[in-house]
């Protein structure tokens, strides 16, 4: 009797045993038996709810094909001497597009008798590689294209990722905003509060000396 490598439903292994057990267990389950390595010695199934494998991996693929085509190249162009100031500027951008989910393509610009000296591009590509690497990774390393050197940059995570991390925060500032205002209109209260129950000297009762005239002798 046939023999296959049973794995069961969380993933556990089951071991060797033979099909017509493996469909027992199927029916006892309420679930799928499902061939997912079929070049094993012997084959290894599975036991699952297989409308649901279906509808989960039809998902993934669509997740993937969401992600790729919302990737965006951004471009951010340099030349070979630029100064610490603009370099500084730039970067930032490009940490800020990698941050975003999206890829960047970084071009150098020769003129003139820069086009003689290519390392300077390189060397400005592999610093700039090295500064964004906690959130960019090179997916095409520098080349030359006529007077210009090219560079890719991929985000280290997918924009799906990026876009619930800029949600977060988004949020996290509306929350504090709500916050501060809250705090304001308690403190503004609070004056009020206070002004309206400021304590008053209260006033001198009348007495008899009170009523009597000044100019009169006694």
């Amino acid at each position: 009797m046939p023999e296959v490598r049973l794995v069961g439903p969380d993933g556990e292994q089951i071991g060797i045993v033979a099909i017509a057990q493996a469909l027992q267990m199927a029916r006892e389950h309420d679930l799928d038996l499902v061939e997912v390595a079929g070049d094993s010695k012997p084959p290894v199934v599975k036991l699952m709810d297989y409308g649901k494998f279906k509808y989960e991996a039809a998902q993934k693929a669509r997740e993937s094909r969401r992600n790729q085509a919302n990737t965006v190249i951004k471009e951010m162009k340099l030349r070979p001497k630029i100064d610490e100031h603009d370099y500084e500027t730039k970067r930032g951008h490009i940490v800020r597009f990698l941050k975003g989910g999206d890829k960047v393509k970084i071009t150098i610009m020769f003129r003139g008798r820069e086009q003689s000296r290519p390392e300077l591009g390189l060397n400005l590509l592999r610093r700039l590689a090295e500064d964004v690497s906690n959130d960019g990774v090179i997916e095409q390393v520098p080349r030359q294209e006529g007077r210009n050197m090219h560079m890719v940059l991929t985000p280290t995570r997918r924009k799906s990722e990026a876009r619930a991390d800029q949600a977060v925060a988004r949020e996290a500032k509306a929350a504090q905003r709500a916050a501060d205002a809250q705090a304001d209109r308690s403190f503004e209260a609070e004056l009020r509060k206070a002004a309206t129950t400021e304590t008053v000297a209260p006033k001198k009762k009348r007495g008899p000396a009170d009523n009597m005239d000044p100019d009169v002798d006694i």
